[in-house]
């Protein structure tokens, strides 16, 4: 006796809500307690079931299962050829189980290493100070970085600078720009070596403005002291600059006075007394002085008071010229007045002792 087959058939629903596989699986148990559905293929990606039924099971028995797993059945496609080749390809086993299995995903294969790259320090610099670098540098430390590049640099610069006149003449100085620039005053300046400078105002301005000159390293301290107590006492505040400090002070500065101006003085005094010798120092010195009104130099300054060359100054007259120096847009050298008249004659006997004693000789022609 041959046993008789209920005719199967392939039904594809869409569903909407589904959307993990934990609700996939609630919904294929749902669809296989369904009598008559002998396959239930859940796609939660795509929302929608494929279900093997026999032909009795009527829609509205696989509604109430879907609804029962908490989803709504969507009718899409009619039974067919297609869906039934479609589900043989992607039948599922006669047990399916209880949890899809996850694929095990292989072990990530480890990258090689590479060593550091040791970024150069300007890289780096630039790396932070990028306003959309991701680590910025704090501020204090920026500061810290730029100012101590910058005095760096300004140190290595001026030790450079103060090296390249120790051999070749200062073209020009703060003074002579300031005067020749924005005062428009016509500019008298005639460099020439200490050779061609009479010895008679190398010991004159020794007598005059420095009378240690040749002892100390650029600073004569018992004069600033002896200075200081005349202040104390009432009287006015003189100054006690040595040749140094006024030769740093006139070539590497600006006119004015301030106590940034004076450190920096002080800075460029000890440089020049490290690096050049006093006979040079004593040479710039005679070159970038101002004598008078827009007159810089001692050459320039014999041919305006007295119509002659540095080399053949007399003593009084070299006496004269240092005279003038403490203000030399206030005095002339020639014809002299009352205070330099007198003030050449002390200076002049005080240049016959320096010569006497040899007070000159760190910086004799």
């Amino acid at each position: 006796m041959g046993e008789s087959r209920t005719p199967v058939e392939t039904r594809r629903y869409r569903v909407a809500g589904l959307s993990d596989a934990e609700g996939a699986l609630r919904a294929e148990h749902a669809l296989l307690s369904v009598p008559g559905v002998h396959r239930a293929i859940v796609d939660y990606d795509h929302q929608q079931v494929i279900v093997r039924v026999a032909e009795y099971v009527t829609d509205d028995a696989i509604a109430e299962a879907v609804e029962g797993a908490g989803y709504t059945l969507l009718l899409e496609t009619r039974p067919g050829t297609r869906d039934d080749e479609e589900f043989n390809e992607r039948e599922a086993p006669d047990d399916p189980p209880e949890y899809a299995p996850v694929p095990e995903e292989p072990d990530p294969q480890p990258e090689p290493v590479r060593p550091p790259e040791m970024p150069r320090p300007r890289e780096e610099a630039q790396e932070w100070d990028r306003p959309d670098s991701p680590n910025p540098l704090p501020l204090w430390r920026r500061i810290w970085f730029y100012a101590s590049r910058t005095v760096v640099y300004g140190v290595l610069f001026t030790f450079v600078l103060t090296l390249v006149y120790r051999i070749l003449p200062v073209p020009t100085t703060m003074l002579i720009l300031s005067e020749g620039v924005f005062e428009g005053r016509a500019i008298r300046k005639d460099w020439v070596p200490l050779e061609r400078i009479s010895p008679n105002l190398v010991r004159s301005v020794i007598a005059s403005e420095d009378n240690e000159f040749c002892r100390h390293w650029g600073f004569d301290f018992k004069e600033m002291e002896d200075a200081w107590k005349d202040s104390k006492r009432g009287a006015r505040l003189r100054g006690a600059s040595t040749i140094s400090q006024q030769t740093a002070k006139n070539v590497f500065l600006w006119p004015g006075r301030s106590w940034v101006r004076k450190g920096l003085e002080a800075y460029f005094t000890l440089m020049i007394e490290g690096l050049w010798p006093k006979r040079r120092i004593m040479e710039v010195y005679l070159n970038v002085i101002e004598w008078g009104p827009g007159v810089f130099g001692a050459e320039a300054a014999a041919r305006k008071w007295f119509g002659k060359s540095a080399a053949k100054l007399t003593r009084l007259e070299a006496a004269r010229l240092a005279a003038i120096l403490p203000s030399p847009k206030r005095y002339r050298a020639n014809p002299p007045g009352p205070y330099v008249n007198d003030r050449g004659y002390t200076i002049s006997a005080r240049a016959s002792n320096v010569d006497l004693n040899g007070v000159d000789r760190c910086a004799k022609p």
